[in-house]
Formats: C-alpha cells, structure tokens, sequence
C-alpha cells in the first residue's frame, strides 16, 4: 500500500492549482538558467584561462545578496510578493538576451560579463527571500509547506540535471551564447505561469514603523532565538568554504581531468543528480520531525565528498564522488530551510527568508574570491580539500549544539499540533525526559 502512495505522498503539494502552474513554469525556466550557469563560467575561463576571474564573476553575481537581501526581506513583508517575483524574473529574462546579443553581435569582453553578473545579483537579492516567502501562498495547507520546499529543491536539481548536460551538448554544437538566448526565452515560461494564477487579494498590512525599525526587527529575531542562529551559521560556513567547488568546475573538467565542456556538463550533472536524490527523499518525509540530525550528517557527507574528489583524477571516479557531494549539499540546505519555514512567524517571513539567502547566498561571493585567488596559488584540488575540512568541522560543531536546538524548537512544533501524537502516547509533554530526534 506505502508503494502505491508513494508518489501521492511524494507530489502531495501539486494538488494546488497556483503550485502546479509555478512547479511548471520554474522547472523549464531553471533548466535555461542551469545552462547559463555552465556557459558563463565556461566563456570567462576560455576568453581568459584564469581561474581568478573566474572566482570574480561568481563574486560579482553573488555580493549583491549579501548587501541587499535584508533590505529585500523588509521589502517581502510590505509590498505584495506576487507583483515583486513577475518583476524580477522579467529583469532576469533581459539579462540573459542581453549576454547573448553581446555574444552574437558585440565581441563581448570579460567586462561587460561581469557587469551583467552584477546586475543579475541585483535582481537575485530581490527575488531568492521573495520566491522563499511566497510558497506559502500557493501552499493553502501548512501542513504541505515541507513538502512545497522539498519539491522545489527537486525542481531545482531536475533543471540542474538536464540543464548542464544540454549545455555543454550546446555549446560544443554551436557557442555559449546560444545558451544565453535559450536562458531568455525559458524566462517566459515562468512569467506566463505566474500571470496564470489566481491568488487571494494581497491586504497590505498598514505599516507605521520605519524600515530600518523593521530590518532590526528581523535581524534581533533571526540571531536571537537559538535554532535559527545555528542553522543559519552552519549555512554560512558551508556556503563560504563549501559551495565555491562550482566556481572551480571549469578547472577540474578542463585541467584536471583533462576534458571539455561536455565533461563539465557531466561533472555538474552528476551533483545535480546527488541532489535531486536528497530533495525526493525529503518530499517523501510526511513530517519534519528527525530533520534536525540530517543537517549535520548531509554537512559531513558534502565535506567528504568535496575531499575525496580533489584527489580523483579520473572522471569516472570523480562522477560518483560529485554525486554524493550533490547529495550532501542538497539535503542539508533543504532540511535547513524546511526547519526554519516551519518555527518561523509569517509576519517576519520575508525577512527570516533574506537572512537565508544572506547566509546561503551571500557569503558565497567571498567564497568564490577566496576560492579562484586560492586555486591560482595552491591549485583547485588543494583548495577543495581545505573547504571540505572545514564542512566537517562544522557539522561536528552543530552536532553538539543539537540538543539545545531541539529544546527551543519543541514548543512550536507542540503549538503547531506536530508532534501532538507524541505527546498524547506518553501523557503528557513536561513527563518526556529528553526531547524527540528532530
């Protein structure tokens, strides 16, 4: 019988009109912007052979998430975010043909490049906490609000799965640019999907504080009740030290490996895979119950999965060690944001969500910079096997933070009725000894 529910359990969150037409629209668009993501970096390392520069564009599209998500999330919180998201992904549509049409028609420079990585940051600081606060209007059930996140991290790794094996199929056929042009073009799917639904009236909430009142207001909640802090933190430290592997991708395929844009494809391809493995697995999960220990055993699994692949020099080893990487990395930002959607107040939503994008975002633009000037000292391997040391390290830490986690987020999911079985079996909550695995 748990058979043949599976998918029901899995998909539960589609039976929503608004969630279907936006599961639809975001997966084919994800899939072009998979495809710039390999292009970019691809034409950057081939017009300049230098993994420096590399580590600047992802630098360029990443700061701006960090100087301007809180301001984005303040901004969630008052302006309605259906309006905001068709804004941006418009904005980000006429950043993709902008970079073809220089490619076809304006000897693009490295430049111009980075400028365009610029701006889409710019629209990315609005749109990621935005995109994050709004699934719970397309998600009438909260109940399914674990199960919405969860499959949009499996629409994210599907795209991330088709996207850069299409990519590097496409650019060894014709050029990066033709990539761009297919990024702008998958961007009206989106649109047309948002356009398509049918919401409740937005009822802006009258707001007599001053933004900056409303930016401390998040920040103080955000760093000062315990379980977002530690999760947040560890989000940090990864995304710094962890998720700049990609950055050096080029390198590997090309260097290390020894191969072309297709082995890029390939490489990228197999994370994506790891990761759309972990991301159907959480959907599968009818509860968040347990979520709490994935966080650090996903951490140390990415950890070492980026240690052993800096000493792979051959791609059929170096495929299944991207995979687990992929899987690590997935599952621990998926837990993550469930946990923190789940405890978090909706009035403080947008802003909870900006200082996720800060954490997980933001702090990747340093993580790029370091990464490329390091790889052009030590060498890429070297400078992966120091980032997945320190993915281990702090899983070890959050574990032993664990505990004190677990006791601050007990209470909410007692008021919000999940784990009210729990307490009903043994009596009472204040007769339980040590608080359930989360």
């Amino acid at each position: 019988m748990k058979k043949i529910n599976g998918h029901k359990i899995v998909f539960r969150s589609l039976k929503y009109r608004n969630y279907r037409l936006f599961f639809a629209g975001q997966i084919l668009s994800l899939i072009g912007t998979w495809m710039q993501q390999i292009a970019l970096p691809w034409l950057v390392y081939r017009l300049t052979d230098s993994a420096l520069l590399l580590g600047v564009v992802g630098f360029a599209t990443q700061i701006p998430a960090l100087l301007l998500a809180p301001l984005a999330g303040v901004m969630a919180d008052r302006w309605n975010k259906y309006y905001i998201l068709i804004v941006t992904q418009t904005l980000s549509m006429l950043q993709a043909f902008a970079l073809g049409l220089l490619y076809f028609y304006g000897n693009i420079q490295v430049w111009q490049i980075i400028l365009l990585a610029v701006f889409l940051g710019l629209i990315n600081a609005f749109d990621m906490p935005t995109r994050q606060a709004f699934v719970i209007q397309m998600v009438e059930n909260r109940d399914d609000l674990s199960n919405a996140i969860a499959l949009n991290s499996m629409m994210f790794n599907s795209a991330r799965l088709i996207g850069p094996s299409i990519a590097g199929i496409v650019i060894a056929a014709s050029s990066e640019g033709a990539c761009f042009i297919l990024n702008g073009i998958s961007f009206l799917f989106v649109i047309a999907s948002l356009l398509l639904m049918k919401l409740k009236p937005h009822q802006a909430k009258p707001r007599t504080t001053h933004v900056l009142h409303d930016l401390k207001e998040g920040y103080s909640y955000a760093t000062g009740f315990t379980p977002l802090k530690f999760i947040m933190l560890l989000l940090a430290l990864v995304s710094l030290v962890g998720m700049p592997y990609s950055v050096l991708m080029p390198v590997f395929a090309r260097k290390i490996i020894g191969g072309g844009s297709l082995t890029l494809g390939f490489l990228m391809a197999s994370a994506g895979a790891g990761a759309l493995t972990g991301a159907i697995y959480l959907a599968s999960r009818k509860t968040v119950l347990g979520l709490g220990k994935i966080i650090p055993i996903s951490t140390a699994t990415f950890g070492f999965g980026l240690i052993a692949f800096s000493f792979s020099r051959m791609l059929w080893l170096s495929l299944p060690l991207m995979y687990f990487t992929g899987l690590g990395m997935m599952t621990q930002m998926v837990a993550s944001n469930t946990i923190i959607q789940t405890i978090i107040d909706d009035d403080k939503r947008g802003r909870v969500m900006s200082f996720y994008v800060m954490a997980f975002i933001g702090t990747a633009p340093f993580g790029s910079l370091i990464a490329g000037a390091l790889a052009s000292v030590i060498g890429a391997p070297d400078t992966l096997l120091i980032g997945g040391s320190l993915c281990l390290l702090g899983a070890a830490m959050f574990a032993r933070k664990l505990p004190e986690i677990r006791k601050h987020i007990r209470p909410i999911y007692v008021r919000l009725g999940i784990v009210q079985e729990v307490s009903a079996g043994l009596g009472a909550a204040s007769n339980l000894t040590a608080p359930p695995e989360r």
